[in-house]
């Protein structure tokens, strides 16, 4: 029978017959912080997994920057095909490893949910104008403890949660699942963002230092490729994971690159200004009328402060949606008249 939670238990043997000891297994799992019934199907991480994909912020993502503004054109990156790319990436990498691919697409989805409209630009403002500050791996955990599901949180696993939080360059994940998506995030933004600038005409495949194309490859799919083997090949029978000397040292060369030719070149970010400034109106507007702001955020308002409840009501907008509430609120509508 299916309720005995038969399925489950072949899934979690498996995890222990064939995983490699660095592994996080999901019977070892340091648990939720609202124990639940275990799913007679599904381990711990793939339901994780599941409430993530099927949450609001999830689907939001979609009409979130990645790089370029409220792009108009259907093939550039946004949060949400950002979120897929890393995902999978992810997900390659530890089945290479025999890590537990379930644990590391679970933190890959969640990993953004928390993310700004605007991109980083959005993330800025609030970071400015907060107390406290804002960091949007922070406010991805927030998201999941406390914003999502009508204010009840989505009640996941200490290792997801742990992932998503550390999945910053700067982070420390606990498990090694973590780490790889910490990678395979860095992967995923340098390489698609490229192929994003050189789509808007901000960069030329030319332009991209010869070393990196010499070591890495000369085209997308082979840059990608060539990132995961050698990741893999130096992090085998390992919980370090890690790229060789040489790969990780050419990888910082494409990274100052991007930096210094996409992530702020004035021509490619020049929006910019704009969205900081119409963030900013917002954000001030919603400080001084908390009480215009839907009633979840509105009942955040005395438990966490002013402030921390705006830039939640902020952080879960859209691109398009914080266009539109600022035009409803700042922008005059011509006198239909009767």
């Amino acid at each position: 029978m299916i309720s005995d939670g038969s399925l489950r238990k072949q899934r979690e043997e498996w995890e222990r017959q064939t995983l490699s000891p660095y592994a996080t297994l999901a019977v070892c799992s340091r648990g939720r912080e609202t124990p639940i019934e275990p799913c007679p199907v599904r381990t711990d991480f793939i339901r994780d997994r599941d409430r993530i994909l099927h949450c609001k912020s999830f689907r939001r993502m979609k009409h979130k920057t990645q790089v370029f503004l409220s792009p108009t054109g259907d093939h550039y990156r946004t949060r949400l095909t950002h979120t897929l790319e890393v995902a999978q990436i992810a997900r390659t990498i530890s089945r290479a490893l025999l890590l537990n691919e379930d644990l590391t697409e679970a933190i890959a989805l969640g990993h953004d949910l928390g993310h700004t409209p605007f991109g980083h630009a959005g993330e800025d403002v609030l970071d400015a104008l907060v107390p406290g500050g804002f960091e949007h791996n922070v406010q991805s955990l927030r998201v999941v403890e406390r914003l999502e599901n009508d204010g009840h949180g989505l009640n996941l696993t200490w290792e997801v949660r742990d992932g998503i939080v550390n999945h910053k360059r700067s982070g420390n994940p606990a498990t090694v699942e973590g780490k790889v998506v910490s990678f395979a995030d860095r992967i995923a933004y340098l390489n698609h963002d490229i192929d994003d600038a050189i789509r808007a005409g901000v960069l030329t495949e030319e332009m991209i230092p010869r070393s990196c194309k010499h070591l890495f490859g000369d085209t997308h799919g082979k840059r990608i490729n060539n990132l995961i083997l050698n990741l893999v090949e130096n992090s085998q029978d390992s919980p370090i994971i890690r790229f060789s000397d040489e790969f990780a040292a050419e990888f910082e060369v494409l990274r100052a690159f991007m930096f210094e030719n996409v992530y702020l070149n004035p021509v490619a970010k020049g929006e910019e200004v704009k969205a900081k400034a119409l963030f900013r109106q917002l954000y001030e507007y919603y400080l001084e009328y908390p009480d215009r702001m839907p009633s979840d955020y509105r009942a955040l308002v005395e438990a966490d402060g002013r402030e921390r409840a705006v830039a939640d009501f902020l952080s879960g907008m859209t691109d398009n949606y914080a266009i539109r509430d600022y035009e409803r609120i700042f922008v005059p509508s011509g006198w239909e008249g009767i």
